[in-house]
């Protein structure tokens, strides 16, 4: 079609994408267009604007390498990570739900462990945390042989794949769930921390005010055939940022109750306090299937993530 003016330009485009084989991708992209189309003239998006917008899509790509996911965080804070998952999950967004972000830090290969084992895998500070989990289905019932990811960040707010000083693997650990579908494991109170500002992510934090703090939280990965695999991140409710997340990841399903005890460790060689938690994932009926891991590699030295320096560890916020 020779384009005559303004108005045929989104008839031309969507007469194109009628012709791709694949009836999802039509639908997909035939709805991305409306709405694309539809922005730039209730904006009425200027010349300039337009090329600081492929400047930035650009830009998200020049950010990401194999240790940092840029279109994850990007993704996060706009809200569009938890709208997707929480449509997804829970019947269609239909019921309460235990799914959440999978954040951009998950590894593939973590550390095979027994239950009540410990992920601290190298001297990692911080006030120790025993856990326990129960896996279930919709209708109660255990689900057993579940293999269950665990990954957190340290009390200086860094995961090992950021830090250089910790071992490889550090605070990361692969269980099996029992016959009675639980699981548990030693660990230390994660920290709440900055996600990178360095990149056009920051960009649109300072443009609005916004700080760059998540909460402290706990990841969660749970694999088993039969069933959809579940990603969760079990927050703590007392975090300062627990109600301004930078990535819009809370839901109040997901607030944990992380019980401080001032006595009766444990175990040999525990400090007072320590933290326990109990909490109960539920799994819905689906396909298992792994994600792709947002990160491949380790950095091997801090300068080389110049964002995650404790030094500038406090919130930013836009002057």
């Amino acid at each position: 079609m020779i384009i005559d003016g303004p108005d045929s330009v989104t008839k031309a485009v969507l007469d194109e994408i009628a012709h791709a084989p694949n009836p999802r991708f039509r639908e997909v992209m035939s709805a991305l267009v409306k709405h694309l189309h539809a922005f730039v003239r209730e904006v009425k998006l200027s010349e300039e604007e337009f090329h600081q917008a492929c400047a930035i899509v650009n830009s998200i790509g020049q950010s990401s390498n194999s240790f940092h996911n840029e279109a994850v965080l990007m993704s996060g804070s706009l809200g569009v990570s938890t709208l997707v998952c929480l449509l997804n999950n829970g019947a269609n967004g239909a019921t309460e739900t235990t799914a959440n972000l999978l954040g951009p830090f998950w590894r593939l290969d973590s550390p095979r462990t027994e239950s009540g084992g410990s992920i601290i895998r190298s001297q990692t500070p911080g006030p120790e945390l025993f856990v326990n989990i129960l896996v279930q289905d919709r209708k109660g019932q255990p689900v057993a042989d579940a293999e269950v990811d665990v990954w957190q960040s340290s009390t200086e707010g860094l995961y090992e794949n950021q830090d250089p000083t910790q071992a490889d693997m550090n605070l990361r650990g692969k269980f099996t769930t029992g016959k009675d579908g639980r699981f548990s494991f030693r660990s230390i109170k994660p920290a709440g921390y900055p996600i990178p500002i360095t990149g056009p992510v920051g960009d649109l934090l300072k443009a609005q005010g916004r700080h760059n703090m998540r909460p402290a939280h706990l990841h969660f990965l749970i694999y088993k055939t039969g069933l959809k695999t579940h990603i969760s991140q079990v927050y703590l409710p007392d975090d300062p940022n627990i109600e301004t997340d930078v990535q819009f990841g809370v839901t109040k399903r997901l607030l944990g109750e992380f019980v401080r005890h001032d006595d009766k460790p444990p175990a040999p060689g525990v400090k007072t306090p320590w933290y326990s938690l109990d909490y109960t994932f539920i799994m819905d009926q689906g396909v298992a299937k792994l994600p792709r891991p947002p990160i491949q590699d380790k950095a091997t030295s801090m300068e080389m993530r110049p964002e995650y320096l404790p030094a500038n560890r406090a919130p930013a916020m836009a002057k």
